[in-house]
């Protein structure tokens, strides 16, 4: 009966968190440097845990740019964010992105985009 109520009671408590999916990108350069338009797609249940971020990052990891999210976005799924002005390194064919979570940090999953 003790391990029931223990299963019930973990199941009745807060859901893992997931982390956001990036649905799709676009890169464009400028003269002023790069412009990247980012689909996410996120469960999001308001200011405890949403997309707040998504960064363009060189192959190697170094970090070119992020554009940070400023608020929830519950009822606009997916939703789509620019950035622009981004020093993406002469001779790179291709950048990655990452998203973050206000719950769970960056996340693990990279997005890569060959540059046109």
């Amino acid at each position: 009966m003790r391990t029931v109520l223990l299963g019930l009671a973990l199941m009745a408590g807060p859901a893992f968190a997931d982390d956001a999916v990036i649905e799709g990108a676009t890169a464009r350069a400028s003269a002023s440097g790069w412009s990247f338009s980012v689909t996410l797609r996120h469960a999001e249940t308001g200011w405890d845990d949403y997309a707040d971020g998504w960064r363009v990052e060189a192959e190697d990891g170094e970090v070119l740019g992020t554009r940070v999210l400023a608020h929830p976005h519950v009822n606009e799924q997916p939703f789509t964010r620019s950035l622009s002005g981004v020093v993406v390194p002469e001779g790179t064919t291709a950048i990655v992105i990452r998203a973050r979570t206000s719950a769970d940090g960056w996340g693990e999953d990279l997005y890569q985009l060959d540059l046109p």
